[in-house]
């Protein structure tokens, strides 16, 4: 069975939301067999720790076990990515057909509507490419206004408080080859917009008046 995955190890379009994945097994390996779904990121992360320390519960707490013998006392590890959480808000979010209800700026939504439905003639951004500042945006925009979205801002927070205090920085993580020359990877204070600039930079030098030749 594990030709099958050599002969066809790609199954979903770059430029599409991804639909299918390759099982794997325990070991890595793969299976043969197809899910339909997209695969769900599986990578262990440090939990941050809280702002406010307090000495007699940090002494008394107990020590996550993830399963691969990394967390101590002083720094715990997450085997369950908070972006298998994130994703699914960026999903419904993503899938709102009202652009009013996407509450961004005017300048954001006529941007995303760029590059969700504009007809590229050559270039044509990644959907992973899109999916990353979709998220940027999310954090930057939308997420503020909500419970939500704030319990994601707060997590941020914690995990920036050590490197990077009173900034907040965000950058997306792209696998080799999905053009993260070309991505936008945004440092912000907490609340400021995203950088127009930048943004703009995502939009092709040619427009209208050509169909999609990828």
């Amino acid at each position: 069975m594990e030709s099958v995955f050599f002969e066809r190890p790609i199954l979903n379009s770059p430029y599409a939301y991804p639909v299918w994945h390759w099982q794997l097994d325990a070991q890595g390996q793969p299976t043969g067999d197809i899910v339909e779904e997209r695969r769900k990121a599986e990578f262990i992360t440090p939990i941050p720790r809280p702002r406010k320390h307090n000495a007699s519960a940090q002494q008394s707490a107990l020590v996550f076990d993830e399963g691969a013998g990394l967390s101590t006392a002083k720094q715990q590890y997450d085997p369950t990515p908070i972006i298998n959480q994130l994703r699914p808000r960026i999903d419904q979010w993503r899938a709102l057909p009202n652009p009013r209800d996407w509450h961004v700026t005017p300048e954001t939504q006529c941007l995303l509507q760029h590059w969700r439905h504009h007809d590229f003639a050559d270039v044509r951004p990644f959907f992973c490419q899109v999916e990353a500042i979709e998220t940027i945006i999310w954090l930057t925009e939308v997420a503020p206004n909500g419970r939500q979205g704030r319990s994601f801002l707060e997590h941020l927070a914690n995990a920036n408080r050590d490197a990077n205090p009173e900034l907040t920085r965000v950058a997306l993580k792209l696998a080799t080859g999905a053009g993260k020359t070309t991505d936008c990877l945004a440092d912000h204070k907490r609340g400021a917009p995203v950088p127009e600039q930048a943004l703009h930079e995502w939009l092709p030098r040619r427009h209208a008046g050509h169909h999609d030749q990828g």
